[in-house]
């Protein structure tokens, strides 16, 4: 019986795949490789050691999630491939899942007094700008994912509420700009993760929140930009 949601996070420079059964959400197993680039290379094969290694097959699996991003253009499209290429074969239906949602999910559920924070994903979106958004701790949205050029105020109102989480590959250049602010904590070390796009995607499954296979496309937030090389 396929009772099994696969979970990819392929948003960052890591690679990582999770296991969960759809009857209880209960998590099976999970791997990850923290190597650049690594993800056109090894997803396939952490996938398939993952459904080997904790005793199931391809035909086990009924549905597969995603990251959704924003993230790594590269990335992402990687993830969305793989996925959207199992659910073709397996005619299972297909889940995303934010990628700012799922770090904020992943933060909230370990923080002791959770409701008293509003948590801050931030992802690194090159020189001065970042992808982030903020979230309350059962995961209703204060601020919609935006790509902000960060600058000391560029959280002042929100800064004046509530106290701020912020984590994430970003966090760290926005740390730098406020210095001593009484009313922000900076969590050092938060990576994407498979095991709460999983988490996230399981109860997106029970409200059959599914995607069309066919025209799935991750959320990118900003405009890709590509350039000619030299000599054309």
């Amino acid at each position: 019986m396929s009772m099994l949601l696969l979970s990819l996070e392929t948003s960052s420079p890591i690679c990582a795949v999770a296991l969960h059964h759809l009857a209880d959400g209960r998590l099976l197993g999970q791997a990850e490789l923290r190597l650049e680039k690594s993800h056109s290379t090894h997803l396939t094969v952490l996938i398939e050691q993952l459904i080997s290694n904790t005793g199931h097959a391809f035909a086990d699996l009924g549905a597969v999630a995603v990251s959704d991003g924003p993230g790594s253009y590269t990335g992402l499209r990687i993830g969305a491939a793989a996925a959207k290429g199992l659910c073709f074969a397996l005619d299972v239906p297909l889940l995303a899942v934010g990628t700012l949602p799922a770090l904020a999910h992943q933060v909230a559920a370990r923080t002791p007094r959770a409701v008293q924070y509003v948590y801050c994903p931030m992802l690194d979106a090159r020189r001065q700008e970042v992808y982030t958004a903020l979230y309350r701790a059962d995961g209703t949205p204060v601020l919609a994912p935006t790509n902000l050029i960060l600058d000391p105020d560029a959280l002042a109102e929100h800064l004046a509420q509530a106290p701020l989480l912020c984590f994430g590959s970003g966090a760290a250049k926005f740390e730098a700009m406020l210095g001593e602010e009484a009313n922000v904590v900076f969590l050092a070390g938060v990576q994407p993760s498979a095991v709460a796009v999983g988490e996230l995607a399981y109860a997106a499954y029970q409200r059959q929140e599914f995607q069309d296979v066919a025209y799935y496309e991750p959320f990118y937030l900003k405009e890709v930009y590509t350039t000619t090389p030299k000599g054309q």
